[in-house]
């Protein structure tokens, strides 16, 4: 008997798409319902400091508007390449498990990290893991 366009045809599964669609807004919407049930009340009204930026709970010193070097943003750099290709080599590994290219896929891989290594040596080659004491000019 086929399937009729009126009969619902996922209709054993509705329970486990709602469980886990409930679970993921329990996980979204969860920690900040919890944050604000738990958060302190009325305590900035201290000494007027109602509208000041409040961090750490500590109260700020010197100005927000501050340099950072660009070695900072280069080692970001370099994390996300690296922590996205480790995540690559995951279904890599499991896709080469084949025991005839066995040899061929180990190269494969090697290759690969290989390659990304290259972006570490152009990075050293170009001062980025030197960390020099930076002074500015104030304005």
């Amino acid at each position: 008997m086929e399937p009729q366009f009126t009969e619902f045809l996922y209709r054993d599964d509705i329970l486990w798409i709602t469980a886990f669609t409930l679970g993921g807004l329990a996980f979204a919407l969860g920690p900040i319902a919890i944050v604000y049930l738990l958060m302190p009340r009325k305590t900035r009204q201290i000494s007027n400091k109602a509208s000041q930026a409040i961090e750490c709970g500590m109260d700020p010193i010197g100005d927000s508007w501050i340099r950072y070097g660009v070695v900072f943003y280069l080692y970001a750099l370099i994390f996300l390449a690296f922590d996205v290709d480790v995540l690559f080599l995951f279904p890599v590994a499991l896709a080469y498990n084949d025991a005839m290219f066995a040899y061929r896929d180990l190269v494969e891989v090697f290759l690969f990290v290989a390659i990304l290594s290259l972006a570490v040596i152009y990075a050293w080659i170009k001062g980025v893991f030197r960390w020099e004491r930076k002074t500015y000019l104030r304005r």
